[in-house]
């Protein structure tokens, strides 16, 4: 990714593509699939500020697998890449 870099507490993450099939083996349609609350992070931002003026690093780290909330972030499009920016405090737990 050129040229982008997130600030303070922001993360910077790929959506991973559920499975196309149903556990019985039927066929989901684009259209009725939900967006995939996991992903992938690409890039973090160098950490918040606390109340001293001390930046706290982020707890995640950039190839890390994460679970996310299903309306959190901002979808964006970089270098033609469907992306989300969101806050840290919007993944829920790193994968693995």
């Amino acid at each position: 990714m050129a040229a982008f870099r997130p600030l303070h507490d922001r993360v910077v993450v790929r959506r991973i593509d559920s499975e196309e099939k149903s556990a019985g083996g039927i066929i989901i349609p684009d259209t009725a699939k939900e967006k995939p609350s996991e992903g992938v992070i690409e890039s973090v931002g160098p950490g918040a500020r606390d109340e001293s003026g001390k930046i706290v690093p982020l707890d995640v780290k950039a190839g890390d697998r994460v679970l996310f909330g299903k309306w959190s972030g901002t979808e964006v499009k970089l270098d033609g890449k469907d992306l989300l920016i969101m806050k840290e405090s919007d993944i829920m737990g790193v994968i693995g």
